[in-house]
């Protein structure tokens, strides 16, 4: 059931106006599991993916920028003229993210144990994450044990000496989350970024015609097998008989009865909207209440007539020069104010995908950062122009013409975000990446095995392990759970 008229949620690809094509929400597919793309065969489905040599061209008002590149030496090369020190650092610190990504990255594709009721499969599971830790040698241990609870400030801090580089790297750590650099815990996200690809930052990564390709490749996968999509089929609640879901209703009032109900939908509006209060334990229901998923993100997107004169371009490029910036850019949010400087990860996607654009027009695609849900003074409606004025002057101190290129301005702000693509509280990842909230937190310690209190209802969206980005994850891991469940059901009745 969508409730939309195009199905994939936040990752889509929309038409601005006419002749100019956008990736919505997510610009860039850099997380994508290929294994689970493999399985369901996306590429023969039509799935494209552009991957440029850069990874992120970081902007920098007062001097050098940086480009990060695939290719590590590339990359060194760019450092030596910035800081010696740093090009060693750099190469020592992306082999100790590959030594901890040995531990990392099979936790991703687990399903998380339930610490009070362990099963056979949750010791086994639990015994070869073990048995890779004791592999690594004292020290890599030390720094995964160490690192995750970090503030990313401080992790940067220790290994590199440009502030450019430094804020680059952080970047990764806060992206998507209410939290700024020198918040705990913030360096658990530089971390889930190596343990997807080994590197501290992500690629620049592009489906052809857009993030939306990939939703339409599973469509495609999924009709194959004779799975029936709705559209513009918003399911307003999940009906519950003696402790089990029966039936998805409608806001047409259909009635549609279900063996399973699989919700991709946050855990806040899953349980706090579809679902009868009555039908859940008053304490889990606070549990949930109590479940962290307010946004810090808006999106902006720009149909350009042409290439914007930044001084260096390149697909992906990052605006935030320093620690203290990004700490600022926090700073604003923490007192409900959008910030007058924002830290901004820019997309141009239409420099390597010409589908997306007219011929010598582009797009561009803008996180924004730090944008909280509420205002302190006014509302978004109020403040909307406002705020996407702040975010083309910040990029015009960059790109002079910028203004004078902008065909059409597209603002996306928390609660569009909530109210166009369900994300309950404007939060792209359907909850805050922290520690409290990873692994079996995820979203609420005993539940995280994708399964609810309610028989054969389950969820399944970025709000389970592993988390938010276009990974494909949750769902495969989800459907694993429930493929047993079904099973086992089967056996019974047999």
């Amino acid at each position: 059931m969508e409730r939309r008229a195009v199905v994939g949620g936040a990752t889509v690809t929309e038409e601005l106006t006419p002749g100019f094509r956008c990736p919505a929400v997510a610009h860039t597919v850099s997380s994508l599991f290929w294994r689970i793309a493999g399985e369901l065969q996306l590429e023969k489905r039509g799935l494209a993916m552009i991957s440029p040599e850069v990874r992120v061209l970081a902007l920098n008002p007062e001097g050098r920028s940086l480009h990060i590149c695939q290719d590590h030496g590339r990359t060194v090369g760019e450092l030596v003229r910035i800081s010696g020190h740093d090009a060693q650092k750099y190469v020592e610190f992306h082999r100790n993210l590959a030594q901890v990504r040995r531990v990392a990255a099979p936790l991703l594709s687990m399903t998380p144990p339930d610490m009070d009721h362990l099963k056979i499969e949750d010791y086994l599971n639990i015994g070869k994450l073990g048995l890779k830790f004791r592999d690594l040698d004292k020290k890599d241990a030390y720094r995964l044990l160490r690192w995750a609870p970090m503030a990313v400030a401080d992790l940067v801090s220790e290994w590199f000496e440009s502030g450019l580089l430094r804020a680059t790297i952080a970047a990764r750590g806060i992206f998507g989350t209410f939290a700024g650099p020198w918040s705990a815990g913030t360096s658990l996200g530089v971390l889930l970024q190596a343990a997807a690809d080994g590197y501290a930052i992500a690629p620049a990564l592009f489906a052809k015609g857009g993030a939306g390709a990939i939703t339409e490749a599973l469509v495609k996968a999924a009709t194959a097998t004779g799975v029936r999509i709705r559209k513009n089929a918003a399911v307003t609640g999940i009906r519950v008989k003696d402790g089990q879901a029966t039936s998805v209703v409608l806001s047409s009032g259909e009635e549609i009865p279900a063996t399973a109900v699989v919700s991709s939908a946050d855990p806040r509006h899953t349980f706090l909207k579809l679902v009868d209060p009555a039908a859940l334990d008053p304490n889990f229901l606070m549990k949930v209440r109590n479940y962290r998923c307010t946004g810090s993100v808006a999106k902006v997107n720009l149909a350009l007539s042409g290439l914007p004169n930044f001084s260096e371009i390149s697909e992906r490029i990052h605006i935030g020069p320093s620690i203290d910036y990004l700490e600022r850019a926090f700073d604003a949010a923490k007192y409900g104010e959008f910030s007058p400087q924002p830290y901004m990860d820019v997309a141009i996607p239409s420099l390597v995908d010409t589908s997306l654009a007219p011929k010598g027009a582009h797009v561009m695609s803008i996180h924004v950062q730090y944008t909280p849900y509420e205002l302190k003074s006014g509302d978004w409606n109020s403040q909307r122009e406002q705020f996407g004025d702040t975010v083309v002057n910040t990029l015009s101190a960059f790109a002079p013409n910028l203004r004078e290129l902008i065909v059409h301005r597209q603002i996306l702000t928390p609660l569009d975000l909530e109210q166009t693509y369900g994300l309950t509280g404007g939060h792209i990842f359907h909850g805050e990446h922290s520690l409290d909230q990873f692994f079996a937190f995820r979203p609420i310690l005993g539940w995280a095995q994708y399964r609810t209190p309610i028989k054969c209802l389950y969820l399944c969206g970025a709000g389970t392990h592993p988390g938010g980005g276009v990974t494909g994850a949750p769902g495969a891991n989800a459907s694993r759970e429930i493929i047993k469940d079904l099973r086992r059901g089967a056996r019974q009745r047999l």
